[in-house]
């Protein structure tokens, strides 16, 4: 391995890590330590969606034309470490909830910076970049393994733990290769920052149908985000946090044998295989229990792995293919902002809804007495899922790839 991948892979393992560090447990700590509402919770997961709303701007305008990639990186990881950490000092709402949305403007624009550094830094990053970018997925298993282990999810100290690689991260990325701006002194649209001209593309009924798909499919996906850890530790499952990196792990091994479905079945099959698994994973968490039928809970974690990569990185590559070469990245970045920022931020906020729909005894001076009605919350995601997967079925004929 060669000095600048090492560097390269140290940093995306760190980036990952600072994630995973505390998104997965945020809603089990706030929920059981200070009596967040299920609708809060969901609208503290969705900081990050938010983000990726505005993310853009901080990525094209400044990271593009401004100042070199390694110095923006150093100074949002900074500045986000001191922001994460006083989030974690807050017990209100109120507090809660404007720190983190700072925190994660600060944070989300760093993915898409991440990736542009290390493909800058790359000779071939088709061969290059999938070697250091599960550095990341790894990076996200050892947080979670890390707070499983010590039994901290219900603690400020998960978010501390970001705080503390955060700011490390920050320092190291000092020594990242020098990465100048690429597109100093051009002119800018707010066209160019948001992805605006794959519009064109919306002629097509098949990719119209894919957006919108896309969109829907992150509303049931957010349940998962938001609300898995409270619901295994609901179930008393022991060390949920690290139970929950499995999908991780079979994201990794999915992400191996994707090409092969790719290449034997096709765009529109892999994408249905992708949702089916949606629809599945829900329906072994309703019908689940942390006893005789745990088996469904690991199966529903297992299938992470299938839901994301044969969705989401099939969908990335077939943007790829429909997008003619000179608007290509404009395409992704609008699939971008159509899934991590205005679909998973819709989906924050109904899936806070749900769960405080089928939510007991909220008014309890306990919360060891708050119940969920589990079952009935997992059919929603469950039910919505079927119905993307069904559109697709029906609507989805994806045409040939555009040289």
């Amino acid at each position: 391995m060669t000095p600048v991948r090492l560097k390269l892979s140290i940093m995306m393992f760190l980036q990952y890590f600072v994630w995973g560090a505390w998104w997965v447990t945020v809603g089990t700590y706030l929920t059981q330590v200070h009596n967040f509402t299920p609708v809060q919770v969901g609208l503290i997961s969705g900081t990050t969606a938010l983000a990726a709303l505005i993310s853009p701007f901080f990525v094209c305008m400044i990271a593009d034309r401004f100042f070199a990639t390694e110095k923006i990186l150093a100074a949002l990881h900074l500045l986000g470490g001191g922001l994460i950490y006083l989030a974690s000092t807050f017990s209100t709402f109120a507090l809660v909830y404007p720190t983190l949305l700072a925190y994660t403007l600060c944070y989300v624009p760093t993915l898409p910076l991440s990736n542009a550094i290390s493909f800058h830094n790359m000779k071939d990053p088709a061969k290059e970049f999938p070697a250091v970018r599960v550095l990341g997925t790894i990076g996200w298993i050892v947080a979670g393994q890390l707070i499983g282990w010590f039994g901290v999810e219900a603690s400020a100290v998960p978010l501390k733990l970001a705080a503390v690689s955060s700011t490390l991260l920050g320092l190291y990325c000092l020594a990242l290769p020098h990465t100048p701006p690429k597109l100093k002194g051009q002119p800018v649209s707010v066209g160019n920052i948001l992805g605006l001209d794959a519009l064109k593309l919306m002629k097509d009924v098949s990719f119209a149908v894919f957006v919108v798909g896309s969109f829907l499919i992150c509303v049931p996906l957010t349940f998962y985000y938001a609300f898995t850890n409270l619901f295994l530790n609901d179930l008393n499952m022991a060390n949920a946090a690290g139970k929950m990196t499995l999908g991780q792990m079979s994201e990794i091994g999915f992400m191996l044998v994707m090409p092969f479905f790719l290449s034997r079945v096709g765009v529109k099959k892999t994408i249905l295989l992708g949702m089916t698994a949606w629809v599945t994973r829900y329906l072994l968490f309703a019908y689940g229990d942390g006893d005789t039928k745990i088996w469904m809970l690991y199966a529903g974690i297992l299938l992470h792995g299938i839901c994301y990569d044969f969705f989401f990185v099939t969908g990335q590559i077939y943007v790829d293919q429909r997008a003619p070469v000179e608007i290509r990245a404009a395409a992704q970045g609008f699939i971008a902002f159509v899934t991590l920022g205005a679909g998973m931020f819709l989906g924050s906020w109904v899936a806070g809804l749900v769960v405080q729909k089928y939510t007991i005894d909220w008014t309890s001076a306990s919360p060891l007495a708050v119940r969920h009605l589990w079952p009935q919350i997992w059919m929603v995601p469950a039910l919505a899922a079927a119905g993307v997967l069904a559109l697709f079925a029906v609507l989805f004929r994806p045409k040939e790839a555009t040289s």
